[in-house]
């Protein structure tokens, strides 16, 4: 089981850094603050993976310039906000935006 979980967070994180690298190739930003924001999304998605109480496969997350976007679908309430403060509580994070939606 915790093969599996580790597997599946892998695929998903190397998922995001390439979906997210067109980003430096339409210069929205340097190729520096896209590795910082690379990272940021992959500490994210890291902690989300480890904590029980968030299903780091039903929020995306997305990072630019250090501002962390989140969206998708919580159980809970308490799901929304434990997935937020994971990313408030994450090194070089400005600003957490939440957009996940809260669907039984």
């Amino acid at each position: 089981m915790k093969y599996a979980r580790a597997i599946a967070f892998s695929l998903l994180a190397g998922a995001t850094i390439v979906s997210t690298g067109c980003s430096v190739a339409r210069n929205q930003q340097t190729v520096g603050s896209y590795m910082d924001d690379a990272g940021i999304t992959t500490a994210v998605k890291a902690k989300m993976a480890e904590d029980k109480s968030v299903s780091a496969t039903a929020i995306s997350v997305e990072t630019l310039n250090g501002t962390v976007q989140l969206s998708g679908f919580a159980k809970t309430q308490a799901e929304k906000d434990r997935a937020e403060a994971i990313a408030r509580n994450t090194k070089h994070v400005r600003e957490v935006r939440n957009s996940i939606i809260v669907r039984p």
